[in-house]
């Protein structure tokens, strides 16, 4: 496993991060969550990402539990807040009340005194960004958290929360996007303008829900069961849009570049978010450990120019720049990553 510092901070995380949104107890079984856990410790990933809405809260706690017992300065764990996690009107959003009140219950269902990283899912703008920050200060400042990052915020809204953080002498130094060969949309703004500012990548999704690893495109329309196409979870709405026949051919023209290489189509895949500019961490997660096993040699690969645009060149036609209008909390189809 290789190891960067996130953004410009002192802050240093492992290549790969493991995330546990679609791998909680309402996924599956809680052993088999513990056995993806322990087998992420042992590819050398030290980094791990969750948030309070996962499985309804219960993400938090699966992933606390099969944490326990390992040296707490020897990892880096990464939630959110603004999802709901509740009935309540105040339940939701970035409002200061609702900080407050989720980083308490984060803490409480990981079974820890902090996190590293505190995370705002999505911007909020039903508050005033003032107050959001204030209150994230005061969690840094009382030690719950060493570090805040933003999760899918505009350029502008990074600009504008990054200006209040230096203000309050708090350090926002990630921003966590979806991002692959795939979904490219941050390249235009967002990257640039947090390479301006020192505020790190983390790249979510970065198998594209599973597409960039070729099992569909050689499914034929026959999806493999068990898989995010077959099953009603969270992933099942974003992972639809890339089940055409034109992407699923173009994704296929990734397996002979990958096999030229010694290597597998999602090896391929998360090499080439590694190498992007400003990524400092891809988010992976999986359903059997011994997938975490394969994809973490992903960070190892030095892929070479030709490489990463043979990889370029397969894609171009279906690869998306520019993304839709996002949906909120109030949609029935809105869902978190």
């Amino acid at each position: 496993m290789e190891f960067r510092h996130l953004g410009h901070s002192g802050l240093i995380v492992s290549r790969l991060a493991y995330g546990n949104w679609l791998t909680g107890p309402s996924a599956r079984d809680e052993k088999t969550d513990a056995a993806c856990v322990r087998a992420a410790l042992d590819a050398g990933i030290t980094t791990f990402d969750t948030a309070d809405v996962y499985a309804d809260t219960r993400g938090e706690e699966s992933l606390g539990r099969a944490l326990r017992g390992v040296r707490r300065e020897g990892l880096e764990i990464l939630t959110k807040v603004f999802a709901p996690t509740g009935p309540g009107r105040n339940d939701l959003g970035l409002s200061r009340k609702h900080i407050q009140e989720s980083i308490d219950g984060s803490l409480r269902r990981l079974g820890m005194a902090y996190v590293d990283v505190y995370q705002a899912h999505r911007f909020d703008p039903s508050t005033p960004l003032e107050e959001t920050m204030e209150a994230l200060a005061d969690v840094v400042h009382t030690g719950r958290a060493h570090y805040i990052g933003v999760s899918e915020w505009t350029a502008d809204q990074i600009a504008r929360g990054h200006a209040l953080a230096r203000e309050l002498r708090i350090p926002l130094v990630a921003h966590q996007t979806q991002y692959s060969a795939l979904w490219r949309v941050p390249e235009s703004e967002v990257i640039p303008a947090c390479a301006e500012l020192g505020v790190g990548q983390i790249a979510w999704s970065p198998l594209a829900q599973g597409v960039l690893t070729g099992k569909y495109a050689a499914a034929a329309g026959r999806w493999p069961e068990g898989s995010r196409a077959t099953a009603e979870n969270d992933g099942s709405a974003l992972l639809a849009g890339w089940l055409t026949d034109e992407v699923l051919d173009r994704v296929g023209r990734l397996r002979p570049i990958a096999a030229e290489l010694g290597l597998t189509t999602a090896q391929l895949a998360l090499a080439w978010v590694l190498h992007r500019p400003g990524v400092s961490a891809a988010v992976i997660g999986a359903s059997r450990p011994e997938q975490i096993t394969d994809n973490a040699r992903a960070a190892e690969i030095r892929l070479a120019d030709d490489a990463l645009a043979a990889v370029e060149e397969a894609l171009a036609p279906v690869v998306t720049w520019t993304a839709p209008e996002p949906a909120g909390p109030t949609d029935p189809g809105w869902r978190l990553g």
